[in-house]
């Protein structure tokens, strides 16, 4: 065998060699790039449980179309992991289905409703930012109409959505749908490239943020003794 052929073999069988580093090399998030540090923490209101945050908007297709998979993705998780939902709030328009999907959870109807609202507005065209028509809508999916309208304009949910408008800014996210784990790391589908690498990268800041809970608990326990 010349040297040459010698030297293209080598080169050949260390890029095969490469392959299963680099796939390896994905199923690790890298920060900056595969999701953000926030600092300071957001507030979690999932007690001991890992909270994986969304922030979504009930007109933005992107969440529409990521909502089978990601319904599919929560039935998957661990006990110790809980799924909060965040109405995002990135500018005034935003405002009216942030209020519509507080209603909806104030009144007991986000399991059953959540997924009606993104099919309402992407697949039958119905304008739910127009408050009347979002409450005729409402009384069709059997709710009192004069109920959900007195809850929609409430202190309790207007509370709420000053507290998601809030909450957005402060995770410093600049487009939905994103996910943020235990108020310590955002990541969404424009960070990893795809949708299974969004899971996955979900699958491993959640993985993370155990791993520095044990250390935690293993810290306190040790300066105890």
């Amino acid at each position: 065998m010349s040297l040459m052929r010698k030297f293209v073999l080598m080169i050949a069988l260390l890029g095969v060699g490469a392959l299963p580093l680099a796939h390896a090399d994905a199923t690790h998030p890298v920060a900056g790039k595969d999701y953000q540090v926030i600092s300071p923490e957001l507030n979690t209101d999932s007690g001991n449980k890992i909270e994986v945050a969304e922030f979504f908007w009930y007109r933005c297709p992107h969440c529409s179309h990521l909502e089978p998979a990601l319904n599919a993705w929560i039935k998957k998780l661990p006990k110790d992991v809980a799924i909060r939902r965040i109405p995002a709030v990135l500018n005034e328009s935003w405002l009216p289905l942030a209020k519509a999907y507080y209603t909806l959870d104030l009144l007991g109807k986000v399991p059953a409703l959540h997924d009606d609202v993104f099919n309402a507005i992407h697949v039958q065209g119905i304008d739910l930012n127009n408050p009347d028509v979002l409450f005729d809508w409402a009384a069709k999916q059997g709710i009192n109409r004069k109920t959900f309208a007195d809850t929609y304009n409430s202190f309790d949910v207007q509370s709420k959505v000053m507290r998601a408008n809030q909450l957005t800014r402060d995770s410093r996210i600049d487009g939905v749908p994103a996910f943020v784990v235990a108020g310590k790391y955002s990541t969404s589908v424009s960070m990893t490239g795809s949708e299974d690498a969004l899971f996955r990268t979900l699958d491993s800041l959640i993985a993370k943020v155990r791993k520095e809970h044990s250390k935690q608990v293993r810290h306190a326990s040790a300066k105890k003794h």
